[in-house]
């Protein structure tokens, strides 16, 4: 059966996996990204994890049945080239071509043979992980926003990625929401992304606690240290019961529930999944936002409309990645 390589880099961790075409995974693993290096040494990290990964599988495997590397990066990315452009998570790497430097690092080291690789949106990977193994199975056309440091989103469309004109379909995170806002993310006024990625959320959060003051479920849970709210700790206060925590994730929803009926005016999409690690709390703000949704959309276009969790957690994106070597589209 064929086998590839997937992986999923962030601007804290790389994860890396095995996957076979019938969605077996092997191996799953998770690496802090050194940074620091810059673009080369991180392609240089990519490549050493890549062979440890194939000289690892590959007898079990075998080397004919190799698929090739699928990987998910941050930012805009023409999937054709290769090539990556100023990914705000992945500072001072501006325009970069990772897919013809991890060929040149894989050559260089001899580490494994030559191979496809495919390199796309990490967005767009998480969403094409759940169209062919996760909970998109289950429809031609929708669209996955990952909630978690930043705010993404990937689309599929009859069950391909839609990636636009340019590489950047999907960004539903730098959609606009409030233009007279004070948050700004990446020299942009009142995003998604500075509302609701996880800076959005922790600021929420501390402007509600000052203003309500600090109840015994939040207290216990970080004291008057409001430096130590995250949306781990703010999921952990709702689920205690505390009123100022649900208040946050309620205000979450939202705002993702403004951004999801732009999606359904402009393109007709109406199946929405939320994956990313701050979907672990997805059933505390999950109908908050598909009541806004329905607020703030026509009822002609509330027929079919439904907002569910994602399917494969943290994983979603290098079962994607994977997957675009066996579908190689």
């Amino acid at each position: 059966m064929a086998w590839s390589i997937g992986i999923d880099l962030g601007g804290t961790a790389i994860k890396i996996a095995v996957v076979d075409a019938a969605g077996n995974m092997v191996g799953f693993e998770r690496h802090p990204t050194l940074l620091e290096h810059g673009p080369q040494g991180i392609v240089a990290q990519l490549a050493s994890l890549v062979g440890t990964v194939y000289s690892r599988c590959e007898p079990g495997f075998g080397r004919s049945t190799f698929a090739g590397i699928g990987l998910g990066v941050p930012g805009a990315v023409d999937a054709s080239k290769g090539v990556l452009s100023y990914p705000p998570n992945l500072p001072g790497w501006n325009c970069f071509g990772i897919r013809d430097a991890l060929h040149r690092e894989l050559a260089a080291s001899g580490i494994c043979p030559p191979t496809y690789i495919a390199v796309d949106n990490d967005a767009n990977i998480a969403a094409f992980g759940e169209a062919v193994f996760g909970a998109g199975r289950a429809f031609d056309d929708f669209m996955m926003v990952t909630l978690g440091t930043g705010v993404g989103g990937g689309i599929v469309l009859q069950r391909r990625i839609y990636r636009g004109g340019h590489g950047t379909a999907g960004e539903i995170g730098y959609l606009t929401v409030d233009y007279q806002g004070e948050t700004v993310h990446a020299g942009v006024r009142g995003t998604v992304e500075s509302l609701i990625g996880k800076a959005g959320i922790f600021r929420l959060g501390r402007a509600r606690y000052r203003k309500q003051g600090m109840g015994p479920e939040a207290a216990g849970l970080f004291g008057s240290d409001l430096d130590r709210l995250s949306p781990r700790t703010l999921e952990a206060a709702a689920r205690a019961g505390d009123p100022v925590a649900r208040e946050v994730w309620h205000e979450v929803g939202g705002v993702l529930g403004v951004a999801l009926a732009g999606v359904v005016a402009l393109m007709d999409v109406r199946k929405f999944l939320v994956g990313g690690g701050v979907s672990v709390a997805a059933d505390l703000f999950i109908d908050s936002a598909l009541d806004q949704l329905r607020t703030s959309t026509l009822p002609s276009m509330h027929d079919g409309i439904e907002v569910i969790p994602a399917s494969l957690g943290n994983q979603a994106g290098v079962y994607g990645a994977a997957a675009l070597c066996f579908e190689r589209g």
